[in-house]
């Protein structure tokens, strides 16, 4: 069963409609600015790790390799790409490299947190199991495979 996106639930079904849509496309600038704000953090601490831009390059689309869970379909593929696309997961890795005194696997979790920062920045965002384009930014159009403003977004929440 579809559920309507929650931020956009309201919409139409009172006189706070405007009020609402407004509110929505606030927070979705909020979100973009946290994603410029992660980008920027994460790329001044890789360099101070001193490791190679070359790195960073070679590895900075690897967390798209995650699209190929689209493969087992909607419901599989979305769960694996929030599992990498969310920031809890090279969270762990950097914090797990601090702890344990392994500082040369914080260069990919930097690497890591910036893709899915730039990623947020862009407008790509979490997926919903309804479909790849759904996201909890946005929906992506599916002729230009860029966000639009999403006037409704069909799944159960994110995966």
């Amino acid at each position: 069963m579809a559920t309507v996106n929650p931020e956009m639930a309201n919409i139409g079904s009172n006189s706070q409609a405007a009020p609402e849509a407004a509110s929505a496309s606030m927070v979705k600038t909020f979100l973009r600015l946290e994603g410029l704000a992660g980008a920027a953090l994460s790329a001044v601490f890789y360099a101070r790790t001193g490791a190679s831009w070359w790195l960073f390059a070679g590895l900075w689309l690897a967390p798209d390799l995650s699209m190929i869970g689209y493969l087992a379909g909607p419901r599989w593929g979305a769960r694996i790409y929030n599992a990498i696309h969310s920031y809890v997961t090279p969270a762990t890795l950097a914090v797990s490299a601090l702890l344990l005194g392994s500082p040369a696997l914080l260069p990919y979790a930097l690497i890591w947190m910036n893709h899915i920062a730039v990623d947020r920045l862009l407008g790509y965002g979490l997926k919903y199991p309804s479909g790849f384009k759904f996201t909890h930014l946005s929906t992506l159009d599916p002729k230009r495979t860029q966000p639009t403003q999403a006037t409704q977004s069909l799944g159960e929440g994110p995966a």
